[in-house]
């Protein structure tokens, strides 16, 4: 009798099992809705949709390794250092359910414990758009070879000054399009507003050659783009997010839209129609947020050189409230770190990211804003991988020089602060000297 007892039990144990096991609509729906969804859905990054559980079910086991792995969602910071509102990364719990429904044989479980669907606007992460403006011509990419970053202007035809809580850059060809930046131009301060595009382009052209002659003058390192306003980003990873209600973007009467969009050909010929969608704010906010920037302009990577450091810093000429950091750099790049100096004499780091992911350029939005006094210096640090230990490496053997190409290297401190909306377009940051000590490389 013990033995059937016995055999009894053993063969009620996978029911038991699977009884107590997670199900899909009750415990991992939940999980996929709030940390996945945004990017696994048609017309996004993520290749696959985790919308439903037939889309879901195909991928138990990928997901398990994923999140085993903390390959996902992507997450870079650095947890020691500050909070942030968009943090993607899973609790243990969360984990331990995922995992736990695939070692189970992902169940569906019931439809009647699903949560509601999440509601999206087709196409786009930010709502429904007051307007969209799109390319006036579509880009014809080569099948091959390197592409001149493309600058392309585009009237608003805005007849007041309006407030944007939120825009959004939509590539119209996600295989051709690295990255898009959508400037609006002051028309009454801008030259590039009023068609001189080719003027800009040579200046800049000059400005970086001449950076990287021996004895030139110490290029700016900061910008806080006092004719123009940085109305959005296309990066690997991001995802645009609205303003509070309290916060908004200033796009001033008559603004020209300035496209700077990097392609990268894809073995035949491609075509682009890249838009960006914006909403405005229905009111006028209380505060006021600026894209600034502190950058170096101007540097060089030594071939087979690793931790190789860079900096950039810039002193704060006002008060600004810190709202998010989205720090910038190409294949080589290895870690990323702001920090500030407060007129004290204190520091803190605000962000630290020890794994830079050229694939995940993620924003990092502040959970409190933070004040940071006028005399704060504002410092960004970087280190490059330019040996064979970094399997992204394009030519270890190359001395890698600041350029736009991905082959090329780019280290830019990219901020969102909030400011009174009534001091106009005030010049936020002012020079300030690098330290005395020297800085190098460890050569592999």
């Amino acid at each position: 009798m013990r033995a059937i007892a016995v055999l009894v039990s053993l063969c009620l144990l996978p029911a038991a099992l699977a009884a107590t096991a997670p199900t899909f609509h009750k415990d991992v729906e939940p999980i996929l809705q709030r940390k996945c969804q945004g990017c696994h859905r048609p017309g996004e990054a993520a290749p696959m949709g985790f919308l439903t559980y037939a889309q879901a079910r195909p991928w138990a086991k990928a997901i398990r390794g994923a999140v085993l792995e903390k390959k996902m969602p992507p997450w870079f910071a650095d947890p020691a250092y500050g909070h942030y509102s968009n943090d993607s990364r899973l609790s243990a719990k969360e984990t331990q359910t995922l995992v736990a429904w695939a070692d189970s044989g992902a169940p569906e479980g019931a439809l009647k414990d699903a949560p509601p669907a999440r509601e999206f606007e087709t196409g786009w992460a930010i709502g429904k758009p007051d307007v969209v403006f799109q390319m006036p011509k579509a880009f014809q990419a080569p099948a091959s070879g390197d592409i001149p970053y493309q600058y392309i202007l585009m009237p608003t035809n805005l007849t007041e000054d309006r407030w944007v809580e939120a825009a959004e850059i939509r590539p119209g060809n996600r295989a051709i399009v690295h990255h898009v930046i959508v400037f609006a131009l002051d028309p009454k301060k801008n030259a590039l507003a009023r068609g001189k595009l080719n003027e800009f382009l040579d200046a800049e052209r000059i400005a970086r050659a001449t950076a990287r002659k021996p004895g030139a003058p110490e290029p700016k390192q900061f910008s806080s783009g006092t004719d123009s306003e940085t109305l959005g980003f296309f990066v690997p990873g991001y995802l645009p997010k609205p303003f509070p209600d309290n916060q908004a973007k200033l796009v001033k009467a008559g603004s020209v839209l300035l496209f700077q969009l990097h392609y990268t050909t894809a073995g035949k010929p491609q075509t682009d129609a890249t838009t960006i969608g914006v909403r405005f704010s229905k009111h006028p906010p209380a505060e006021r947020v600026k894209t600034v920037n502190v950058q170096n302009f101007a540097f060089s990577i030594p071939p087979n050189v690793d931790n190789y450091p860079i900096e950039a810093r810039a002193r704060l000429t006002r008060d600004v409230t810190l709202l998010s950091l989205l720090p910038h750099m190409h294949l080589r790049g290895k870690t990323f770190e702001y920090r500030a100096t407060y007129p004290s004499g204190e520091s803190e780091t605000l962000l630290r990211i020890p794994r830079w992911d050229f694939s995940w350029q993620l924003a990092y939005i502040l959970t409190k804003p933070k004040l940071l006094p006028k005399g704060t210096i504002i410092e960004v640090l970087a280190t490059y991988d330019n040996t064979r230990n970094n399997k992204f490496n394009p030519n270890p053997d190359a001395e890698v020089l600041y350029g736009e190409q991905t082959w090329n290297e780019m280290m830019g401190g990219l901020m969102d602060v909030a400011i009174d909306p009534s001091v106009g377009d005030p010049e936020l940051f002012e020079p300030v000297a690098k330290p005395s000590a020297p800085v190098s490389g460890s050569k592999r």
